[in-house]
Order: structure tokens, then sequence, then C-alpha cells
């Protein structure tokens, strides 16, 4: 596995941990790090996108919200949330990343992780989110 993938992984299952536990600080990151096994350019990655997510989390679960029709926000699986989350982020504030990949990553993911439609479902949402993006950024 690639080390960006362990990355998003990781961020997934910490977001996924933190929600179950109702936990909003981040004092268990480093705990988590070590029982994880997660590697030192990971955890740089990982620290990005928990970063990211943290500082964007308003904005980028609205989005969620209004990509993912017909679906009460927390009614999606937990997994599903936290992956979309990621992505998105990487979507959104990430210029480096191509839209595709974080995409297409999210989407395996959410097949490994979550249930068989997951991976339809991250794919619709983030490609609905991918187009609006790029729609505004042509615009300006």
């Amino acid at each position: 596995m690639g080390v960006r993938r362990d990355a998003r992984e990781a961020a997934v299952q910490y977001l996924y941990q933190k929600e179950l536990q109702g936990d909003a600080g981040d004092a268990g990151l480093e705990e988590f790090y070590q029982i994880r096994g997660v590697s030192p350019s990971a955890r740089r990655f990982c620290d990005e996108l928990l970063r990211g997510w943290t500082s964007h989390s308003a904005e980028i679960d609205d989005i969620i919200r209004r990509h993912a029709r017909n679906f009460e926000f927390q009614r999606l699986s937990a997994v599903d949330r936290n992956v979309l989350r990621i992505a998105c982020h990487e979507i959104l504030h990430c210029p480096d990343m191509p839209p595709a990949v974080a995409i297409n990553e999210a989407i395996e993911i959410a097949k490994k992780y979550s249930t068989a439609d997951s991976g339809r479902f991250v794919n619709g949402v983030l490609d609905s989110i991918r187009k609006e993006t790029q729609s505004a950024k042509s615009a300006s």
C-alpha cells in the first residue's frame, strides 16, 4: 500500500474513532498513530488531511449535505461520512491533488471499509462536488 493511501485510511479511521467516542480534541492522535503503526511519512500526510478537515469542517459537511441528495447527513454510515470528509477536503483545498485521484482513493477506501454499495455512493457524491467545484473555478 502506498504512503498516501495509508495516510488517507488512517485519517478516515481516526475521524471515525473520534466520532464514535464523541471526542472533539486531538489528544489521542499520537497514541492512535502508535497503535496503528503509521509511518512518519504517512503521519505527515495524515496530519495535513486532518488539519485541513478540521479547519474547514463546517464548509465540508455543508457541501456533503448538499450533494448527498436524499440522504440525511447523520444517517450516513460513519465510514462513508468520514471518507467523504477527507476526499472533499482534498478536492476543495489541495490544488496539487487531481480530483480524480482523491475520488478514486475514496472509492477504494469506502469499498474496503464500508458496504458493497458505498463505492458507488461515494463516487456519486464526490463527482457531483468535483463538477460544482470545476464549474465555479471556470466561472471566475
